[in-house]
């Protein structure tokens, strides 16, 4: 796949069969993320990769949970109230893989190179015909104490970028987007 097809064709994808991706797969997508730049090379990441369905269904029905008890700015909308108090919803979409990268460094930088690693993993993974979503509803409660015991993450690992990783089960069309506001400076 072209790079600019890579770009210009991936989505947020929110729908994924229940066949499971393969530890080779997850393993490439990985090495893709690797390949990202980073603030004087110290390549700040670690990753954790869950394929449990019950740990998935844990996290996802206790990170609602959090986010419907904390501030109003953590639930943007009453549709995402709404959305958060369905029991039926699931915030992985019941993806088969979660792939957390974690920042490792304690400098300025560690957070965006982070970025700029989940930005090359889900571009591999549109590439090789995989699906990804970016799981900010995660975020909140993978910070806690208890969502780091849930995964045993050492203690230097800051959650970054929950990453969901499936086969779409359909097609996401492509949202609009808006004309950049440019400030040329000649």
């Amino acid at each position: 796949m072209e790079l600019k097809h890579a770009i210009y064709d991936r989505r947020a994808t929110r729908a994924y069969s229940a066949e499971a991706v393969a530890q080779a797969d997850l393993e490439a997508l990985i090495d893709a993320a690797i390949q990202a730049p980073s603030a004087n090379n110290l390549q700040p990441w670690a990753f954790c990769i869950l394929r449990n369905s019950a740990l998935l269904t844990r996290i996802s029905e206790e990170a609602k949970a959090l986010m419907l008890q904390s501030s109003p700015a953590t639930v943007p909308s009453p549709h995402v109230e709404e959305m958060l108090g369905n029991p039926d919803y699931q915030i992985f979409y019941h993806a088969p893989a979660l792939i957390l990268i974690c920042a490792v460094g304690d400098d300025s930088w560690s957070q965006i190179d982070c970025t700029l690693a989940a930005q090359n993993l889900m571009l591999a993974a549109h590439g090789t015909g995989l699906a990804t979503c970016w799981i900010g509803f995660a975020q909140v409660w993978l910070e806690t104490d208890e969502g780091r015991a849930a995964l045993d993450l050492p203690a230097n690992w800051k959650p970054v970028a929950p990453i969901i990783v499936g086969h779409p089960s359909g097609v996401t069309l492509p949202p609009s987007r808006h004309t950049p506001k440019l400030v040329w400076r000649d």
